[in-house]
């Protein structure tokens, strides 16, 4: 590998959305830095099979669903 030309890969420490902490090693910010998480797989629906919502922007869901209400595929 050539010299010099490789980011400096070090530990940082990322705090999860409830607060626990665990030590990696990345090539983000400096040694020590620490990385706060907003979405984790703790709290992100796609891992939590949580509910998504949809918002009915201009009435375009209720447009689509009165669109296709008899299609009845399932």
């Amino acid at each position: 590998m050539k010299k010099d030309i490789h980011p400096d890969y070090h530990e940082i420490t990322v705090v999860m959305t409830d607060g626990t902490t665990y030590t990696t090693r990345s090539t983000y910010g400096k040694e020590g830095d620490t990385v706060k998480l907003d979405v984790d797989p703790k709290t992100h629906p796609a891992w939590t099979g949580g509910q998504q919502r949809l918002v009915d922007t201009g009435g375009q869901v209720a447009k689509f669903n009165k669109r296709f209400k008899g299609l009845g595929i399932g």
